[in-house]
């Protein structure tokens, strides 16, 4: 496929190997050339992009994987786009298959839905679609002011289960906690497997947390008007931790969307080891395995993690054999290709319900 006939061009907005190996596979796939343009940060820690060759008129894709350093990412994208914008192409799609700051996007305490303001910052740039994938709020597509394309990568964590877990029919899909229950159903349905779900967590969940609308700050000798009683709400106490469902002699598959700190992970690893579960794997669209995730992995009783590479993890699987990838180039690239050429996206999203 010649990319300058058929009016479109992939760009990478990192030039990192690792950054840029998700961007590579897409290409391959589309039979076209990676864009010619320069990313780098100046010695003064500012980022500077440079595009080498023509875009005038043409649909450009920034192809963007979220690293450690995410600031650096966002900075990195929306120049990118400002530059592609300022050279006159015709659209700039964004394909960023780990939306940065997606669990920021409710109000807590006094602070910000830095969510929206990214989606906000991203059209002021001149982005006019995104491509996605999981976002952790599915209401997050609300903030953009242009079309959200949210793909889903559970048919490739499907397919592994059916393909690579031993025995998997004696599995048992696992919810961490009530709030993962509705994911771990939908897998649970399609593989005609039982489902558990682990409630009474110690820590608290994003559900749990202050809204800053309930938490007004404490004033000496306020008075209240005569005649208003409000209701006090109850404080939550959590139970003791319990497993809803039997595990027992069964593989444990816990599912979920990010793994970051892998600490609920591993207790939840622990409980069901404890039930009775002989094998435990834990699975998950964005790996970003965060600090001292491999370390805990690897001393955990959890026998194998699966991610997909919507986010670089090639440093961390080096330090923990039991992370396993999951390639999902295929549907972005089929994304890419559609949008370009104008064709339903009905396709990429068979047999996907709301709770999906």
């Amino acid at each position: 496929m010649n990319a300058a006939r058929t009016g479109y061009r992939v760009f990478s907005a990192n030039s990192t190997a690792a950054c840029t190996e998700l961007a590579k596979r897409i290409t391959e796939r589309l039979g076209a050339e990676l864009g010619k343009s320069v990313v780098y940060q100046e010695t003064n820690g500012e980022t500077r992009v440079e595009i080498k060759e023509s875009v005038r008129g043409q649909d450009i894709f920034i192809i963007q994987t979220i690293p450690r350093d995410v600031n650096t990412a966002v900075m990195e994208l929306l120049i990118m786009a400002y530059a592609l914008k300022t050279a006159c192409a015709r659209n700039i799609i964004g394909v960023i298959p780990y939306f940065p700051y997606s669990k920021q996007s409710k109000m807590r305490k006094r602070g910000s839905i830095v969510c929206k303001l990214l989606a906000s910052m991203l059209a002021k740039a001149g982005l006019t679609h995104i491509i996605t994938m999981d976002l952790h709020q599915k209401e997050i597509q609300g903030f953009f002011s242009f079309p959200v394309d949210n793909l889903r990568a559970s048919p490739f964590l499907l397919q592994y289960i059916q393909e690579e877990i031993p025995n998997y029919r004696n599995a048992v899909i696992v919810a961490k906690s009530p709030d993962a229950a509705k994911r771990a159903q939908s897998y649970a349905e399609r593989l005609r497997l039982g489902l558990a779900v682990i409630h009474g967590e110690a820590q608290c969940t994003e559900l749990d947390m202050d809204d800053g609308r309930h938490s007004p700050p404490m004033v000496k000798n306020a008075t209240v008007h005569p005649g208003l009683e409000l209701p006090l709400m109850m404080a939550k106490e959590k139970p003791p931790i319990t497993v809803v469902g039997d595990v027992g002699g069964r593989i444990a598959i816990i599912v979920d969307d990010i793994i970051d700190d892998v600490e609920s992970f591993v207790a939840a690893a622990e409980i069901l080891k404890e039930r009775g579960a002989y094998k435990i794997y834990v699975m998950a669209t964005h790996g970003i395995l965060s600090a001292e995730a491999p370390r805990l992995i690897e001393e955990s009783s959890i026998d194998e993690v699966v991610v997909t590479n919507t986010v670089p993890h090639e440093v961390q699987k080096l330090q923990c054999p039991k992370i396993k990838t999951v390639d999902i180039s295929l549907i972005l690239s089929e994304a890419i290709r559609r949008i370009h050429n104008g064709e339903s996206m009905a396709y990429l999203f068979r047999n996907i319900t709301v709770d999906d």
